[in-house]
C-alpha cells in the first residue's frame, strides 16, 4: 500500500473525530433537550463540552508515548475503537432513565480520548512515513484534514441530523461514526507493514504514573478553566477546586520528572531553545486563535445583527484559510525553512487583527471589488493561523529520533489547546469587565418608550463593537509576540534531531 493511502486513511480518521468535535455546535440544544435540560438552565450543558475537552487533554501524553512503544497502528486502532464506544453511548443518552445528563457527559468524555490520541498519532505517523521537505507537506495535509473538520462540523451535524429525522436525528451522525471508524481502522491496519514504527521499540518503555498525573492534571486545568456562563462570569463553579488539584497533580509530575532517570518528557528537549520557543509560541497562537473562533460570532450577532447561521456564516472564510494556510505552510516551510514561514504566517494574521480592529457598526457593507473587506480579513487571519502549523511541529519533531515522535507530537497540539483555554477564560474575564466599564450607567432621557429602549439597543451594540476592537488588538499584539519568539527560537534551517 502506497505510504499517501496509508497516510490518507489515518488523517480520515482524524477528520471524522474533529468533526465530532464540532458537530455540538448546531446540535446542542437538542441533545441538551433530550437529557431533561431545559433552556432556563441550559448552562448545565457546558459538561457535554468540556467532557469532550478533558478527554482530549488527558488522552494526549498517554497515548502520544504508549505509541512510541507499542506502534502507531495498534495505538490508532485503539483510540478509534475508544471513539466508537464514547459515540455509542453519546447516541444512546436519554433513552433510559439511567442514560441521562452524566451518561452523555461520560460519552463525549471517552469520545474525546479517543480523538485526542488520534491527533498526535496521525502527526507521527506523518512523520515516520515521510522525511525532510516532504515531511513537512505531510504534517501540513494532517493539519489540514484536522482543520477542516472545525469548518464542516456544525454543517455536517445540522445537515446529517435534520436529513435523518426519522432516523434518530442527532443520534443518527454519532450511530454513523461505527461504520466510519471501522472502515478507517481496518484500511490502516491493513497497511500497517508499511509503517516501520508500527513496531514496539524494545529500548523505550513508559513512565506511565507520570503520563498519567500529566494527563489529569491538564484534564483539570480544563475544567477550571472552561466557563460555564460566559455571559456573566468568567470561570466557572469549580474553578477554585480545580485549579488548587491541578497545580497538585502537575507539581507531582514536576517533581517526578525531576528525580527520574529517565523522565517522560527528555531533559535535553526540555532544555532546547527550539522546543521552549515552539511551545510558547504554540500557547500563544491558540490564545489568539480563540479570539477568532469566540469573538467573531458574537460580533456578528450583537454588532452586525446577524442571525444564528448568518453569524457563523460569517467565521467562513476564517475556518476554510485555517486548512489551506496548513497545506500552503508545509509546502512553504520546505523551501523556505520553519522560522521564516511561521513567523511570515503569524504576522499576517496579527495584520488581519489590525485591520478587524478598526471594523465599524456597518462594515459588512463595505467591499473590495466583489468581496467584502470583513471576509477578506477573516480569510487573511486564517491563513495566517494555517501557515504556522506544519512548521512549528515540524521543528519539534526534527529535535527528536523516532521513538518520542508520538510524545512531542501530543506536546505541539497539548500547548497549543491549553493556550485555547487560558485565552477563552482571560477574553472572558476581560470582556465582561471591559463591557460593563464600556456601557457604564446609561442615561436615558427619550421622551417615549420605543426611543429610550432604541437608545439603549444602540448604547450596547457600542460596547460591544467598542470592546471587540480592543480584543482585537491584543490579539493582534499576542500574535506579534509569538513572531518574536519564533524568530528568536526557531532555527533558520531545521536540524535533524538526535533526542
Amino acid at each position: 500500500m502506497p505510504k499517501s493511502v496509508l497516510l490518507g486513511l489515518a488523517g480520515a480518521g482524524l477528520f471524522v473525530a474533529a468533526l465530532d468535535a464540532y458537530v455540538v455546535v448546531t446540535l446542542l440544544p437538542a441533545m441538551a433537550g433530550d437529557v431533561g435540560l431545559t433552556i432556563e438552565h441550559f448552562e448545565q450543558a457546558t459538561p457535554i463540552v468540556t467532557g469532550f475537552l478533558a478527554g482530549y487533554v488527558v488522552a494526549m501524553p498517554l497515548l502520544g508515548a504508549y505509541s512510541d512503544v507499542r506502534g502507531r497502528v495498534p495505538v490508532y486502532a485503539v483510540c478509534m475503537g475508544a471513539f466508537a464506544l464514547g459515540s455509542v453511548m453519546t447516541a444512546t443518552a436519554g433513552l433510559w432513565d439511567f442514560a441521562g445528563l452524566p451518561w452523555l457527559v461520560a460519552g463525549r468524555f471517552v469520545q474525546g480520548l479517543g480523538g485526542g490520541g488520534l491527533v498526535p498519532l496521525s502527526l507521527a505517523l506523518a512523520a515516520d512515513l515521510y522525511q525532510d521537505r516532504s515531511r513537512t507537506v505531510a504534517l501540513g495535509s494532517i493539519a489540514a484534514l484536522q482543520e477542516a473538520g472545525s469548518v464542516f462540523g456544525p454543517l455536517y451535524g445540522a445537515g446529517l441530523a435534520a436529513a435523518a429525522a426519522g432516523a434518530g436525528g442527532w443520534r443518527f451522525v454519532f450511530w454513523l461514526n461505527l461504520p466510519l471508524a471501522a472502515v478507517c481502522t481496518a484500511g490502516l491496519v491493513l497497511g500497517a507493514r508499511r509503517v516501520k514504527a508500527a513496531e514496539p521499540a524494545p529500548a523505550s518503555s513508559i513512565d506511565w504514573p507520570s503520563a498519567t498525573l500529566l494527563g489529569a492534571g491538564l484534564g483539570l486545568l480544563v475544567l477550571a478553566l472552561y466557563p460555564d456562563d460566559p455571559q456573566h462570569r468568567a470561570t466557572n463553579t469549580l474553578f477554585l477546586p480545580a485549579a488548587i488539584a491541578a497545580v497538585v497533580v502537575l507539581g507531582v509530575y514536576g517533581w517526578r520528572q525531576l528525580r527520574r532517570l529517565e523522565p517522560l518528557i527528555p531533559r535535553d528537549l526540555l532544555r532546547s531553545r527550539a522546543f521552549a520557543g515552539a511551545t510558547a509560541a504554540n500557547v500563544l497562537i491558540g490564545a489568539a486563535l480563540i479570539v477568532t473562533l469566540v469573538d467573531v460570532p458574537l460580533l456578528g450577532r450583537l454588532v452586525f445583527n446577524l442571525d444564528e447561521l448568518g453569524s457563523g456564516l460569517l467565521l467562513t472564510q476564517f475556518l476554510v484559510g485555517v486548512p489551506v494556510g496548513a497545506i500552503a505552510g508545509g509546502l512553504l516551510a520546505g523551501r523556505l525553512g520553519d522560522r521564516a514561514t511561521a513567523a511570515a504566517g503569524i504576522v499576517l494574521s496579527a495584520i488581519a487583527f489590525v485591520q478587524m480592529a478598526g471594523w465599524r457598526a456597518d462594515e459588512l457593507s463595505l467591499h473590495a471589488g466583489p468581496l467584502r473587506q470583513a471576509d477578506i480579513a477573516l480569510g487573511l487571519c486564517g491563513l495566517g493561523f494555517g501557515l504556522v502549523i506544519a512548521p512549528l511541529t515540524a521543528s519539534v519533531l526534527a529535535l527528536t529520533r523516532g521513538r518520542f515522535h508520538g510524545l512531542a507530537t501530543s506536546l505541539v497540539v497539548l500547548a497549543r489547546t491549553m493556550g485555547m483555554l487560558v485565552g477563552l477564560s482571560a477574553l472572558t474575564a476581560f470582556g465582561l469587565h471591559r463591557f460593563h466599564q464600556i456601557l457604564g450607567t446609561p442615561v436615558l432621557t427619550d421622551p417615549d418608550l420605543r426611543a429610550r429602549v432604541k437608545h439603549l439597543e444602540q448604547l450596547v451594540a457600542a460596547a460591544f463593537l467598542q470592546e471587540y476592537r480592543e480584543i482585537f488588538l491584543i490579539a493582534a499584539a499576542v500574535c506579534l509576540l509569538a513572531a518574536v519568539v519564533i524568530a528568536w527560537s526557531l532555527p533558520p534551517r531545521r536540524m535533524s534531531g538526535d533526542i
